[in-house]
């Protein structure tokens, strides 16, 4: 991956994670029903970070983030879009091996910022949706002291009767739109997707199974 693009990601995963755990204190039922997805998330994250030993154990960390994730994250529409063209020249097995690479390599991004946790604070902005919408951008602003406001959206989509985020963006910037970039230019280099897949299970492994 290009250094720039790799950092900027990770950075902006960084700024995801400050903004789930920093959540605005408000009541949950003033909120509407996409924002209180991302409150849920909050709150079960805040409550194992008091735990200062559990984040001792990265595997540990890795596997209970994912487990809080997952439900409300669609990798399955995620990944065709961070892909692009290659999505549908690629193999099922191909498919699937990114898509299964690809969750690990964001939930491990994701994970080491949660260890790396500062004292962020969110506050929620306007949602501006029909109330039947199928849908939703969740604004956000993420604030920390002497350092200016951060914008963080995400957009999400109702999926069977549940909300769930399929891209999220980063002072405007779409991670989705940055990881594109990043693997259209890897499979390029290296000149098939397997190979890419390859490289992004070795990666993955490697940084799991470090102390």
């Amino acid at each position: 991956m290009k250094k720039q693009i790799q950092q900027h990601a990770v950075y902006g995963l960084l700024v995801i994670l400050l903004s789930v755990i920093g959540m605005a204190k408000g009541a949950a039922e003033s909120l509407q029903q996409p924002q209180q997805v991302i409150q849920n998330i909050s709150d079960t994250l805040q409550k194992k970070l008091q735990d200062k030993s559990f984040t001792q154990n990265f595997a540990s960390v890795v596997q209970f983030v994912k487990t809080v994730i997952d439900p409300h994250t669609d990798f399955d529409k995620i990944s065709p879009l961070v892909l692009g063209k290659h999505w549908k020249t690629a193999t099922p097995t191909e498919q699937e091996g990114f898509k299964q690479e690809f969750q690990t390599l964001l939930i491990r991004a994701y994970s080491r910022a949660f260890v790396e946790y500062n004292n962020w604070t969110i506050s929620y902005l306007p949602v501006e949706t029909a109330s039947d919408a199928k849908k939703v951008i969740v604004k956000t602003k993420v604030m920390q002291p002497s350092i200016q406001a951060i914008e963080v959206n995400y957009r999400m989509f109702l999926s069977n009767g549940e909300w769930k985020v399929y891209d999220i963006l980063i002072e405007g910037v779409s991670l989705v739109t940055t990881y594109r970039s990043t693997f259209s230019d890897e499979i390029q280099s290296k000149g098939s997707l397997s190979a890419v897949i390859d490289t992004l299970a070795k990666r993955n492994a490697d940084a799991l199974s470090a102390k």
